[in-house]
């Protein structure tokens, strides 16, 4: 039941947080071309598949720890030194995707999508179309801000967050592969 319960956990890690991984470290240079031509649907669209993919796989993620845990309790070391910090760093691994990853992307997707709405508004009004109404352009309006998202510094901080997610899963590995100080065999 070990090495079942060991070859699970290994492979939901792998297909799990995996492409989560690299979909979060591709999304800021995506999310930097798509602001950068807010008529660019392609990059818009890349930006939206990349999130998803973080947001889908982030929940099929959670398995990853439930298995670890299991095989630790049948290979019987679950007050090991190796594990112990394996299990923290996943947990802080887990809460910098949820509460500083994951949510940033929202927002700058929001400003992707914003910008390339707002782009579409005034090419229609540049080409004379009867049928939009026309407002005021946005320099007139002084309680009109730029969203958070659409900030170009947004996307360096968030290459940041995903950099710390990755060495944090990173160290996961390298631990549950040297496994310090385990009498279990390497």
């Amino acid at each position: 039941m070990t090495k079942f319960l060991l070859v699970l956990h290994v492979l939901v890690a792998i297909i799990a947080i995996g492409p989560v991984t690299v979909a979060a470290s591709m999304f800021p240079p995506g999310a930097r071309r798509a602001l950068a031509d807010p008529g660019d649907p392609r990059a818009t669209e890349t930006v939206r598949l990349l999130h998803r993919i973080c947001r889908v796989y982030a929940a099929i993620g959670i398995a990853v720890p439930v298995l670890g845990f299991a095989t630790a309790l049948s290979m019987g070391v679950l007050d090991d030194a190796w594990l112990v910090a394996s299990m923290v760093l996943t947990g802080i691994a887990a809460a910098v995707l949820l509460a500083l990853v994951l949510p940033r992307q929202e927002e700058i997707l929001e400003a992707v999508e914003s910008a390339g709405t707002v782009e579409a508004v005034e090419a229609v009004e540049a080409a004379g179309s009867p049928s939009l109404p026309t407002s005021p352009p946005p320099s007139a309006s002084p309680s009109v801000s730029v969203p958070v998202g659409a900030d170009p510094r947004a996307t360096v901080r968030l290459a940041m967050f995903t950099g710390i997610f990755n060495l944090l899963w990173a160290t996961v590995t390298i631990l549950m592969i040297v496994r310090p100080g385990s009498t279990t065999g390497a």
